[in-house]
């Protein structure tokens, strides 16, 4: 009778460790899931493509040696097209049908926006978003962990160069939304704090070329600069269009504009043109995480960018955090963890979390497309 009582026992206490085990959404004995929201289509869709790109070629090189505590790491990536509506409906369905752990590397502000409310209410972890807006910094969400810095830093370092070179006629061109409205304000800040105005601004639609507006009511205010903030196409457009209207402007993009797509679209107009920059520069292998990345690269033949880099950079992130977070894992030990990142060093590129700064890098400096499409910095 005892035996038996013993017995019985032991067997709902084993259920019941079992229950809690599979009760961790996204995580089994031998993998964890996140899920990632990028343009994987469209006209952004090198930003996305390149985003997933960087952080496979690191998840693929920890699960061929064995994971993370003995799981490997999958991402489930969806295509929004840069859409805030597809976005959030992928948000949806990464957290309630695909049962992801956390959500990681979604691209672009009006996207992330998007998805905010949703991952919020399911208390579902937001890793290293590839945008520098201020929602997603304040108020603060502990969800949310930023690795690059914010298009605060971004333009105030943009600002602060061409005011330097006695530059002080100053324009904005923006995309027509949350996150070129990020942009805009980060240089209003700026030049408020010199006591400057904007000459003029112009917008544009999100995905699209149409410019001729924004070209008309910018190129009529004669700018010694245009500080820009949209993606690649949009903004190689707007380029070409004010050249060819006989704009002698000097042209400023923050680092989401998808430095590599821009030279490439731009050829030999692109030559002088301004990028600040968030992340290592690529092709600098005296950094080790540089050396690392390229080996890597090298093997599937690809390019080196900004992008993939950074993708790359975000992965060796989410690892240490997993890492840290041991085998025992849920959602809560993983922020816990990814909060314990002090002065953590990738290799070059340092990394500081904390529990109540959720902004790992304020790391800006300004790069420009010189000949051939090569950067120099």
């Amino acid at each position: 009778m005892i035996a038996r009582t013993v017995c019985k026992l032991l067997l709902v206490a084993s259920l019941g460790l079992g229950a809690h085990a599979a009760a961790v959404t996204g995580v089994t004995d031998d993998r964890v899931v996140l899920g990632q929201s990028a343009a994987l289509s469209g006209p952004a869709e090198a930003l996305g493509r390149e985003m997933r790109l960087g952080a496979k070629l690191y998840f693929d090189q920890i699960n061929a040696a064995g994971g993370v505590h003995g799981r490997r790491i999958e991402l489930r990536s969806l295509d929004d097209g840069y859409e805030p509506d597809r976005a959030a409906a992928n948000t949806r369905l990464l957290i309630e049908r695909e049962q992801v752990f956390a959500l990681f590397g979604y691209v672009g502000t009006p996207t992330s926006k998007a998805a905010l409310p949703v991952f919020t209410e399911a208390k579902v972890p937001f890793v290293a978003p590839f945008t520098g807006a201020e929602l997603l910094r304040q108020p603060f969400n502990r969800l949310i962990f930023n690795l690059r810095a914010s298009y605060y830093d971004e333009t105030a370092k943009i600002v602060d160069s061409f005011v330097s070179l006695g530059m002080r006629k100053v324009a904005v061109f923006y995309q027509n939304d949350a996150y070129g409205q990020a942009g805009l304000t980060g240089v209003e800040r700026a030049m408020k704090a010199k006591g400057m105005n904007l000459v003029a601004t112009g917008t544009v639609e999100r995905n699209t070329t149409e410019v001729a507006a924004a070209v008309a009511s910018i190129h009529a205010a004669q700018p010694d600069i245009v500080v820009m903030i949209s993606a690649y196409k949009s903004c190689a457009a707007f380029i070409k269009a004010m050249r060819a209207a006989g704009s002698f402007a000097s042209f400023y993009n923050v680092s989401f504009v998808g430095s590599r797509q821009l030279a490439d679209e731009l050829g030999p107009q692109g030559v002088g043109v301004g990028i600040s920059q968030v992340m290592p520069f690529p092709w600098n292998e005296t950094l080790p995480v540089v050396r690392e990345y390229r080996k890597l690269l090298a093997v599937i033949d690809g390019d080196p960018s900004f992008t993939s880099l950074e993708g790359f950079i975000v992965a060796k992130i989410m690892v240490e955090g997993l890492q840290r977070a041991g085998r025992d894992l849920d959602r809560n030990r993983l922020m816990t963890a990814l909060e314990s990142l002090r002065e953590f060093d990738t290799g070059g590129f340092i990394v500081d979390f904390g529990p109540r700064d959720h902004s790992g890098s304020g790391f800006v400096e300004l790069t420009i497309i010189g000949r051939n499409g090569r950067f120099l910095h």
